[in-house]
């Protein structure tokens, strides 16, 4: 793949769900786990999806299906962003684990 954005490789395994993999769902929001780095890609219908909604794909996958993620190839562990609608900027922040 050229021009990779990502530190991570295009095969890195990522989480999703079943409605952005399979569904035509635009992603909306996107966190980077603090502890081990895992990118997660939330559509706006997955309302709290369960583990049956849950995918494991690449990364590359997920770029090919949304290309405006290269803006977030250096989004730190431990944070979000999210967008109101497709094709708006993303929006960054920690993640609050306060809950």
């Amino acid at each position: 793949m050229t021009d990779w954005p990502f530190n991570d490789a295009a095969n890195t395994a990522v989480l999703s769900t079943k409605k952005v993999i399979e569904g035509g769902d635009w992603i909306q929001s996107v966190y980077r786990d603090s502890d081990d780095g895992m990118w997660q890609f939330h559509g706006v219908q997955d309302g709290g999806p369960g583990e049956e909604d849950a995918r494991v794909v690449s990364l590359g996958l997920i770029f090919k299906k949304d290309p405006s993620l290269a803006s977030l190839c250096d989004l730190p562990l431990g944070w979000c962003a999210w967008r109101g609608e497709p094709g708006e900027n993303w929006v960054r922040g920690p993640i609050d684990n306060s809950e």
